[in-house]
C-alpha cells in the first residue's frame, strides 16, 4: 500500500511540476502518465474524470488527481495524489512570489514566458484533438461538440451548464433509443 501511495504522489508531483498553464495544459502529461505509462485509466475515463473535475468546485488538475488517487488506493490514495499535484505549485509559487517582482520586466523573462505559453498551447491542442477522437463517436457527438465549442467560446454561458446540458441530451437520446427498441 505504501508503494502505491508513493507512486501516486510521485506521478502527480511530476505532472504538477513539469506542466505550465493550468488544468487544460496538464492534459497531455496526464494522458502520458496515467494512461500510457501507468494504465490507471483510459482516454474515455480521463475525459469523464475531466468533465467531473470541470463541474465540481476547485482546480481541475487537483480534482483529477484526487479522483484517480481515490480509484487507485481509496482515501489515502486521494490524499497522496492531491498532495503530489499541489506540492510543486506551492513550492514554485512561494519561490516566484519572493523573486518575480525583481525580474518580471526583464526582457529575457518576458520572452521566456511568451515561449512557454506558445508551447503549452500546442500541447493542449494536440491533446484536445486526440481526446476528441476518443470522445466523439457519432453524429450526436459531433453536434454536441460543435454546439459546446461555439457556446463556450462565444457566449457567457458557464461551462457547467454546457456539460449538464450535454449530459441531459445524451441521457434523453439513450432513453429514446431504448423506448424505440422495446
Amino acid at each position: 500500500m505504501i508503494k502505491k501511495l508513493w507512486e501516486l504522489y510521485v506521478t502527480f508531483l511530476r505532472v504538477g511540476g513539469l506542466t505550465f498553464g493550468g488544468g487544460m495544459a496538464m492534459l497531455p502529461m496526464l494522458k502520458q502518465e496515467v494512461i500510457e505509462k501507468k494504465g490507471w485509466t483510459t482516454e474515455e475515463e480521463l475525459l469523464d474524470i475531466y468533465a467531473i473535475g470541470q463541474c465540481t468546485p476547485g482546480i481541475i488538475a487537483v480534482n483529477t488527481s484526487t479522483y484517480i488517487g481515490y480509484e487507485q488506493a481509496g482515501i489515502l490514495g486521494a490524499i497522496s495524489g492531491t498532495l503530489g499535484m499541489v506540492t510543486p505549485s506551492l513550492v514554485i509559487i512561494t519561490l516566484i512570489a519572493t523573486i518575480l517582482n525583481r525580474f518580471i520586466a526583464e526582457p529575457l523573462v518576458v520572452h521566456a514566458l511568451s515561449g512557454i505559453r506558445v508551447a503549452v498551447c500546442a500541447m493542449m491542442l494536440n491533446t484536445v484533438i486526440s481526446l476528441a477522437k476518443a470522445g466523439i463517436k457519432n453524429k450526436l457527438g459531433i453536434l454536441l461538440f460543435l454546439a459546446g465549442f461555439l457556446l463556450a467560446t462565444f457566449s457567457p454561458i458557464p461551462t457547467i451548464v454546457l456539460v449538464v446540458c450535454a449530459a441531459a441530451t445524451g441521457i434523453c437520446v439513450h432513453l429514446r433509443k431504448e423506448r424505440a427498441e422495446s
